[in-house]
């Protein structure tokens, strides 16, 4: 790792961290809030995975979710912030590569986004005890599922102008596919048209893949999950590397 690489990857992590009450905290809360409303509203009304009950399948969702939103959040709000502010100008004159810019931000993105998934964890502990059939699959999605997102992150902070854009991204972008994602039930419960489009639905995968990890059961075969996570990856990855190497909307 080269002094450039570290020297921003330092500071993308500081930015979060001196904040952690906001950033990782609140998260952690609200993930809580929601498995103690759906764990007490449908335990025994949702039909999932044979000998799983419903707060245990809840839990890995939930995880997953608090992941990939807050490593979208990270690397977004980053960029944001920094086109608003006027000070992206200190990112852009350094001799920072476009790779080393990419890199910087995914991996902050990702150590935020599994501080997150952590907490969560840990405060759910109180509640369910998790098995951990393929620990392996757990890290993989987790890791994939946030440079994903931290991708898409910051193709959002690169197309938004103002505050305002980066919400409409975040509010009708990845909040619908989060929460379609089959965070909170199992996609077999569902008509076939809607188990069609959730199979359409990239969030789906990583959670999915996700959960194997846990109980290894999923509604798809975790090789299918991983080879469409890699996929949409590389496709973002791309987009986000040409976009930074042509300097779109940050230099002009």
């Amino acid at each position: 790792m080269g002094p450039a690489l570290r020297t921003l990857l330092y500071k993308e992590l500081l930015r979060f961290w001196k904040v952690s009450f906001q950033t990782v905290a609140a998260p952690i809360l609200t993930a809580l809030l929601y498995l103690l409303v759906f764990a007490h509203v449908l335990e025994r009304k949702v039909e999932v995975y044979g000998g799983v009950d419903y707060t245990s399948f809840l839990v890995p969702g939930l995880v997953m979710m608090s992941l990939l939103q807050n490593s979208f959040a990270n690397s977004s709000s980053s960029l944001i912030q920094s086109k608003v502010t006027g000070n992206i100008v200190f990112v852009l004159l350094p001799p920072i590569s476009h790779r080393e810019f990419f890199a910087a931000y995914v991996l902050a993105a990702i150590i935020r986004g599994l501080s997150v998934a952590a907490g969560v964890w840990l405060v759910t502990l109180w509640f369910v005890e998790l098995p951990y059939a393929h620990p392996l699959w757990i890290l993989f999605f987790a890791v994939t599922g946030g440079a994903l997102l931290a991708s898409l992150g910051i193709i959002a902070g690169i197309w938004a102008d103002k505050f305002d854009q980066l919400a409409a991204f975040q509010n009708f972008i990845v909040m619908p596919l989060t929460f379609l994602s089959g965070v909170f039930y199992s996609i077999h419960t569902l008509p076939d048209f809607w188990q069609a489009v959730s199979h359409l639905n990239p969030f789906f995968y990583m959670i999915d893949g996700f959960r194997y990890g846990f109980f290894g059961q999923s509604d798809v075969s975790p090789w299918v999950s991983a080879a469409f996570a890699l996929g949409s990856f590389a496709v973002l990855a791309g987009i986000t590397l040409n976009l930074l190497a042509r300097g779109y909307k940050l230099r002009y």
